[in-house]
């Protein structure tokens, strides 16, 4: 059981770099794909089956030497929540910026200023989903480094 939390891990870490990598390449080029929000959750619910994955390796008497260890296993999860929170006070953040109070403020201006607002908006959830992905794969690399105490 140790052995498959190993293999999870460094799933997790796998996925995570490469949805970071290509949140990185997004958001350097302003660019939208719906596909990345795939990789952004594939990520997330591989934390979380990391997780679910430790606990039952510890019920199964396996316990860890060190607690961080579980610091590393748990802290993706915050990670993963923290950041779905300010993904989704970004709209509000962009909108504050420009002075607009909301959709209807959008909907007066020209087509450019609304790609242009949508866009900002996108980049921003982009790049506060690439980073929490690099971060949880990095968590996911320690969780490795740790298991060596499984």
């Amino acid at each position: 059981m140790a052995s498959l939390a190993l293999i999870v891990s460094l799933a997790v870490c796998a996925v995570g770099v490469a949805s970071g990598l290509w949140g990185l390449w997004l958001w350097w080029r302003f660019d939208a794909d719906q596909r990345y929000w795939v990789a952004v959750r594939a990520t997330q619910v591989g934390a979380l089956a990391l997780v679910l994955l430790a606990g039952v390796v510890y019920i199964g008497g396996d316990k860890p030497d060190g607690w961080l260890f579980w610091i590393y296993t748990l802290v993706p999860i915050a990670v993963s929540f923290v950041a779905e929170q300010m993904r989704l006070i970004a709209a509000d953040q962009v909108l504050e910026r420009r002075g607009l109070e909301g959709a209807a403020d959008v909907e007066t201006l020209d087509a450019a200023g609304q790609r242009g607002v949508v866009r900002e908006i996108v980049r921003r959830e982009i790049g506060i989903m690439t980073t929490s992905a690099f971060v949880i794969a990095f968590l996911a690399l320690r969780v490795v480094a740790e298991r060596g105490g499984l």
